[in-house]
């Protein structure tokens, strides 16, 4: 032991003395409990014989509290809960439902486990596949699984339960044959054989001969209504079910409970038929994958694009985008070689289009030279009399009521209310009292001055539909018109002749297409503030441009489609029929500037002290910076970071991290940070 300090000497020694008169008897148990397994955890009294843990995710928004918690089932209910069904839980003290995720011999934890204290439903609600879908969301969009699950499962009417009591669900087919094919469409109609509706209806039935299930999803309850007629028409109404919020509580569960017990094939509806527990899906329809719509308004507000992709690769299902026009965010993954296009070429385009009329471009300038001052130019006057004649004429507005907004007559300025810095509006009496009027606080504001040039006379920036109604009554008496908007919407026209004036998104269909359609307002869409305004306003246009006929060599028979914007490159594209090439050359636009689609974004919204928390504990990759503020209201404040699709998995999971720790920190009750909004890919956040 040469060498060796003396104190570990004297410390081994009386160690090794301690060992030999250590007494034989006592170091056997002690040697034997290392060798033991563990002690059985203690289950309360009244637990099951069998699988008498279950794993319960809780139905809570609190970050730190996403993850399945472990209870006691009670003897009682050993055949009734099973994976899926909702149950009722004590945690913290407090009544709490939850789902019950899986059933196991023993816990994960070795703390007292607490008994099941209620089975709300014994049916299995929520399916292996649609779970892991759930937390791939919350994963994706920086949220937490049950707030997706909010989404996903229809509230429960308990009568409806009684119809499927006793019968067994059929488990989710794991994928086993190759992915399906993934692919981007056009629909150049919307009416007659060639339309989305048959589109989509060929493509379920190809899925539904080689054995699989569907999910459709589309925009509104329009969309729903005419999709559904002619799918149930074609397969039988007990293929299909639809699911939508507008249907009512029981009908959805009924819809839901049918998909989920494969009494039904084909799911159509809005957003949470995304999540539709079809058994077998093989393929998966999104319709016009960028309308508003599809972007749930609650937290973690996600976007039916986004929770298709992942749940075609979840199950390797087949994909079909489809719209009238092409999105930034489609086009992407159609260069990345992801999707493949299968939009119709240039001359089928060219065949299926109307008659394109630009009014800016150099040759009706030069027959109407004050066309930039008329809100309907001649060559849209003559279009809609010449059109009348044969069927209805579609009349597209910016908006709906009579005049939305009030520009300077002199410097074009866009008028606001001294006092709450709302919208102004020209009221029925402006002419004799010379007064404005705000929409926001209601205040009138007698012999207005421009707060740019101090002139006082003012002109309608933009008239809404119903005085667009008037004015067109007066300028084609004994011709019937029609408003359609979002407060009063028209489902359908006739073949008559009429002017049908319409809000985008509301246009009335027409069995055999509009003979003409006036696309006004445009320069006043395009001068709203916002990145994507000038693709929101092109797609409204193409969405227009397809109810019209085909042109044709029968006057009687040929559709004519006038533009009234000075957007060179927007009417170019509506002109050609070329969405594609627009969102291609907009794409790439992007990429060079940096902004979505062509990188990620995630945004902050919220009072400026607890938003600039969050940030200071959100440690970011070296380089990114976050970009703000910019208000929001009088109180909240919002912060943009863009970083691109490699650095994303890190920084939401940071963001997630931070979500949870702040929710688990002693004191914040879960509360902690609950006042942001924090959004990713919010197409919302870039309309400043």
């Amino acid at each position: 032991m040469s060498g060796v300090p003396s104190s570990i000497n004297d410390m081994t020694g009386q160690q090794h003395s301690r060992e030999r008169t250590a007494s034989p008897t006592a170091s056997q148990p002690a040697l034997l409990d290392s060798l033991a397994p563990p002690a059985a955890p203690k289950l309360p009294a009244g637990s099951a014989q069998r699988l008498p843990v279950a794993q319960v995710l809780l139905e809570t928004p609190v970050p730190h509290l996403d993850r399945p918690f472990d209870y006691a089932v009670p003897t009682d209910f050993e055949d009734v809960i099973v994976p899926g069904c909702r149950v009722k839980v004590k945690f913290s003290g407090r009544d709490m439902a939850g789902w019950v995720i899986s059933r196991s011999e023993t816990p994960t934890t070795a703390a007292r486990l607490s008994l099941i204290s209620k089975v709300v439903s014994a049916l299995p609600l929520l399916s292996s596949q649609v779970l892991q879908l759930a937390e791939q969301v919350a994963q994706r969009y920086a949220g937490t699984t049950s707030d997706v699950l909010r989404a996903a499962v229809p509230a429960r009417a308990a009568r409806v339960e009684k119809e499927f009591a006793g019968l067994a669900a059929p488990e989710q087919e794991e994928p086993t044959q190759p992915p399906g094919p993934r692919q981007a469409d056009l629909a150049l109609t919307s009416f007659g054989p060639h339309s989305w509706e048959k589109k989509i209806l060929q493509a379920v039935q190809d899925c539904l001969a080689d054995g699989g299930d569907a999910i459709v999803v589309v925009p509104d309850q329009r969309d729903v209504d005419r999709a559904a007629e002619v799918l149930e028409n074609a397969l039988g109404e007990d293929t299909v079910a639809r699911l939508t919020a507008e249907m009512g509580p029981t009908p959805r569960y009924r819809s839901y409970l049918r998909l989920r017990y494969g009494q039904a094939r084909v799911a159509v509806g809005t957003r949470s038929a995304v999540y539709a527990p079809v058994s077998k899906l093989r393929l998966l329809v999104v319709l016009d994958d960028d309308d508003p719509s599809h972007t749930e308004p609650r937290a973690p507000y996600q976007h039916v694009r986004e929770v298709a992709l992942l749940r075609t690769v979840q199950t390797g299902a087949a994909m079909l985008f489809l719209s009238a026009h092409r999105s930034l965010e489609v086009q992407r993954l159609v260069e990345r070689g992801w999707l493949e296009d299968i939009a119709p070429g240039r001359e089928e385009r060219r065949t299926a289009s109307p008659l394109m009329i630009s009014t800016a471009d150099s040759y009706q300038q030069e027959r109407d030279p004050t066309f930039q001052q008329a809100r309907l130019p001649a060559a849209a006057y003559r279009a809609a009399r010449e059109a009348l004649a044969h069927g209805p004429v579609l009349v597209q507005v910016g908006r709906t009521g009579f005049i939305p907004a009030v520009l300077c007559e002199r410097c074009r300025s866009r008028q606001e209310c001294p006092e709450c810095h709302g919208p102004l509006t020209l009221p029925a009496h402006h002419g004799q009292s010379q007064t404005l009027r705000c929409r926001w606080c209601g205040l009138h504001h007698r012999r207005h001055r421009c707060h740019e040039c101090g002139n006082g006379t003012f002109r309608a920036g933009a008239r809404g539909a119903d005085r667009t109604a008037q004015e067109l009554g007066r300028a084609f008496p004994n011709t019937t018109v029609v408003s359609s908007t979002g407060d009063h919407p028209v489902a359908e026209v006739g073949e008559k002749p009429a002017l049908v004036v319409s809000t985008p998104g509301v246009e009335p269909a027409a069995a055999q297409g509009y003979s003409a359609a006036l696309l006004l307002d445009g320069d006043a869409q395009l001068n709203r503030e916002g990145l994507d305004v000038p693709r929101q306003v092109l797609a409204r246009w193409f969405r227009a441009a397809s109810l019209v006929r085909p042109r044709s060599a029968d006057p009687a028979q040929s559709g004519t489609v006038v533009v009234t914007a000075s957007d060179e490159e927007l009417t170019a594209a509506l002109v050609r029929w070329d969405p594609v090439g627009y969102a291609r050359r907009e794409l790439y636009r992007r990429l060079e500037l940096g902004l979505p689609p062509a990188t990620r974004m995630l945004s902050l919204s919220g009072e400026p002290a607890e938003a600039q928390a969050f940030m200071a504990e959100a440690a970011l990759p070296a380089g990114l910076e976050w970009i703000g503020p910019a208000p929001v209201d009088d109180e909240r404040q919002r912060w943009l970071l863009f970083f691109s699709y490699a650095q994303a998995a890190e920084i939401i999971a940071e963001v997630r991290r931070v979500r949870r720790s702040s929710s688990a920190a002693p004191g914040s009750r879960g509360t902690e940070h609950r006042g942001l909004r924090i959004a990713v890919d919010d197409v919302i956040s870039l309309q400043f």
